[in-house]
C-alpha cells in the first residue's frame, strides 16, 4: 500500500505517496494527480505500477495550500466546487516546476536517471504531463484525459501550443464523450503534436468520458477504456524506460 513519505525541496520537504516493488525496479514513475488531490485513486495508481515493477512516486502539488484531498462529490456543492477552483487556480508554472524538479532529484538519488523515468498524469495531472515531456527529467509521458487543450492553465501556454515542442514520446489517451475536452480540440492537439521532435500518439475511446480511469467515479469509470489504457500505458513505459 502506498506510504506518505517527504520530498526535500529548496522550499521544504513537501509529502508524496510513494511505493516500490518487491524486486529490482524495471524504472520510476512518477504519478500527477487529478484536480482533486492525492486521492485514494491516486495511492492506487501508485500501488499499481509498484506491482508492475515500477519505483512509483506522487508528489501532493497542493501542498503550499495544506495538501488537501477534495471529495469526487464536490462538483455537486457549490461551496466545495469553489474550493476546487480556487487550488487550481493557486497553483502556478515555477510552482509546477520546482515541484516536479525535486521529484525527480528524489528518484535521481535514488539512483534512477532521466532515460529509466516515466511521467503518468490525470486529468490537470495530465495537462502537466505533456508539459513535462518539453522539459528535460524524463524518458516519456503518458496523458490520461489531460485538459487546457485550447486554454493555458498555470500560466502554461494551452496544449495546442506546447505539443510542437514535445521533445520526450508521449501518449494521449482521451474519451470522445468527455464534455470538457470535445474531440474537436484532441484532433487539434494531435495535429500540433504531429510536428514534435519526438514520436507521439492520441488514442480515443468512443464511450468513454472524462475520469474513465477512476474506478472511485463509477458514473465516470469506463471498465474497457481503463483496461485498454492501462495495458497501452505498461507496454508504452515498457518499451520507452532504459
Amino acid at each position: 500500500m502506498a506510504e506518505t513519505i517527504e520530498i526535500p525541496s529548496a522550499a521544504g520537504a513537501f509529502p508524496a505517496l510513494s511505493a516500490s516493488p518487491g524486486g529490482r525496479p524495471s524504472g520510476a514513475v512518477v504519478v500527477v494527480q487529478e484536480a482533486f488531490g492525492l486521492t485514494e485513486h491516486i495511492g492506487d495508481i501508485v500501488d499499481r505500477f509498484a506491482a508492475a515493477g515500477y519505483r512509483a512516486v506522487a508528489p501532493a502539488l497542493y501542498h503550499r495550500q495544506g495538501a488537501p484531498v477534495i471529495d469526487y462529490a464536490a462538483l455537486q456543492d457549490a461551496e466545495k466546487a469553489e474550493e476546487l477552483i480556487a487550488l487550481l487556480g493557486s497553483l502556478t508554472a515555477p510552482d509546477i516546476d520546482a515541484d516536479l524538479d525535486a521529484t525527480l532529484a528524489l528518484l535521481m538519488d535514488e539512483g534512477f536517471a532521466e532515460p529509466s523515468i516515466g511521467m503518468v498524469g490525470f486529468c490537470m495531472g495530465g495537462a502537466i504531463t505533456l508539459y513535462a515531456c518539453t522539459r528535460p527529467g524524463i524518458a516519456a509521458g503518458v496523458t490520461f484525459y489531460g485538459g487546457g487543450v485550447t486554454t493555458g492553465r498555470f500560466g502554461l501556454p494551452p496544449l495546442v501550443e506546447l505539443a510542437p515542442g514535445i521533445v520526450h514520446p508521449w501518449l494521449g489517451l482521451y474519451g470522445d464523450e468527455d464534455p470538457s475536452i470535445p474531440v474537436e480540440q484532441v484532433e487539434e492537439l494531435r495535429t500540433a503534436a504531429a510536428s514534435a521532435a519526438a514520436s507521439t500518439e492520441i488514442v480515443r475511446y468512443a464511450e468513454a468520458g472524462h475520469g474513465f480511469n477512476c474506478e472511485a467515479r463509477p458514473e465516470h469509470f469506463d471498465a474497457t477504456a481503463a483496461a485498454d489504457g492501462w495495458a497501452r500505458t505498461l507496454s508504452f513505459l515498457a518499451a520507452r524506460l532504459a
